[in-house]
């Protein structure tokens, strides 16, 4: 790494470090199953059950097997896995498009970007659920020998966290499709990429259909998730009570007397249907579901568990976490939105294409497309702060904003 980027990553690491040693969040709901279930793996108990996918906690279990079961082990891992973030996001940076000024300026707003710096105290799958992710760009875009097989096994691994990411394969097809490579070559890389994914985790497709003795996927949780965001009782898009839904199937005798699978199929089923005789409804909770993602405030919440910190520094810390994401995800959804529309007018002027503005627009809308139909939670967004921090640099390049908006008309915005 470059003398600035080597100085910038080790300033967000200390901060990270700093920030890990004075907040001792302790963990609780999700968080809390996650350290449980990590410390039984480690020591040999089950792989939990199929209700939820249990990629995070297995590989904390093996963090936690040679490190020892304490969440100060998971943290230093929390830790480790940002430092590495910082390494794959410089690599990505290079293969983009981009001045050196602008570059700098991504980086740089990355590292030191509050979520970066707070979820490293949190147990959660986001920070490896993104590692995962930046590793599967950075090989898209360098030259790497087996490099779909390889996105392939990471697909399958990020699956285990989030399970919608087996649709990476769809993912690079729309990309390459944008990149107007031929059809055959398009089709032939997703493919070796859903078979790959496919075949990793048929292992674990297989457990989960030997312990319910039917076919089972990666979890059980898909249907509840679905179900109790899509009803007429839900207002807001956010979690809610499903015995709070009317008519709820959870107390039905034969939702009570079925299995895992089976109550996962009732739900969704429900939800499913639900969804098709309210979709004026459905898109409106969608729309809810992705402000509270993207323009949610209570992450940073998360870190303040059962921690025992001067008011003043709270809310400064809180403060800043709220404006950050203020500052950069507003205005980077607007850039977002002007530059798909660019993108469809370029390709219909056949003109050439930014490979990375690209990539970052089509997974975008892969994640969002994910959040308007399931859940919303200002958590979920994590994964996709390198891309809004890049279109946020679209905003900030005001020369090149300016140019644009006269370019399509709209000056009298500025």
């Amino acid at each position: 790494m470059e003398k600035y980027y080597r100085k910038t990553a080790l300033f967000g690491i200390l901060m990270s470090i700093l920030w890990v040693l004075l907040v001792n969040t302790q963990p609780f709901s999700d968080f809390a199953y996650y350290d449980e279930l990590a410390g039984q793996i480690a020591y040999g108990g089950p792989w939990g059950d199929t209700y939820t996918s249990v990629g995070y906690p297995i590989v904390l279990g093996l963090v936690y097997r040679i490190f020892g079961s304490s969440p100060a082990a998971a943290k230093i891992f929390n830790l480790a896995l940002t430092f590495i973030n910082y390494i794959l996001f410089y690599k990505i940076l290079k293969k983009a498009d981009l001045s050196e000024k602008r570059r700098k300026f991504i980086y740089a707003l990355f590292v030191v970007f509050p979520s970066n710096i707070f979820y490293n105290s949190i147990l959660a799958g986001e920070i490896l659920f993104t590692t995962i992710l930046l590793l599967i760009t950075f090989l898209y875009f360098y030259d790497v020998k087996y490099k779909y097989i390889l996105i392939g096994v990471l697909t399958a691994a990020g699956a285990m966290v989030k399970p919608f990411f087996l649709g990476v394969f769809f993912l690079i097809f729309i990309v390459e499709l944008c990149f107007k490579m031929k059809f055959g070559v398009v089709l032939k890389h997703s493919l070796i990429v859903f078979t790959i994914s496919a075949v990793v985790i048929s292992p674990w497709l297989y457990r989960n259909t030997r312990l319910m003795g039917q076919s089972t996927f990666i979890s059980n949780n898909g249907g509840i998730v679905l179900y109790i965001n899509n009803n007429s009782q839900n207002r807001y898009g956010m979690w809610m009570d499903a015995r709070d839904v009317d008519n709820s199937i959870v107390k039905k005798t034969e939702y009570v007397n079925a299995n895992a699978t089976e109550k996962n199929k009732m739900l969704s089923n429900a939800a499913w249907k639900w969804i098709g005789a309210h979709p004026a409804k459905f898109v409106q909770l969608g729309f809810k579901r992705l402000f509270i993602t993207y323009i949610g405030f209570s992450e940073i919440d998360y870190s303040f568990n059962g921690v025992d910190i001067n008011p003043i520094f709270k809310f400064i810390f809180s403060f800043y976490a709220y404006a950050a994401r203020y500052v950069v995800f507003i205005p980077a959804l607007i850039m977002l939105l002007i530059y798909s529309v660019r993108t469809i007018r370029g390709f219909s002027d056949k003109k050439p294409v930014d490979h990375y503005l690209i990539y970052n627009l089509v997974c975008f809308y892969m994640f969002a497309l994910v959040y308007f139909i399931s859940e919303g939670q200002p958590r979920y967004s994590f994964p996709c702060t390198f891309i809004m921090i890049y279109f946020f640099s679209y905003f900030v390049d005001k020369n090149s904003y300016v140019k644009f908006m006269r370019k399509i008309g709209l000056q009298k915005m500025l």
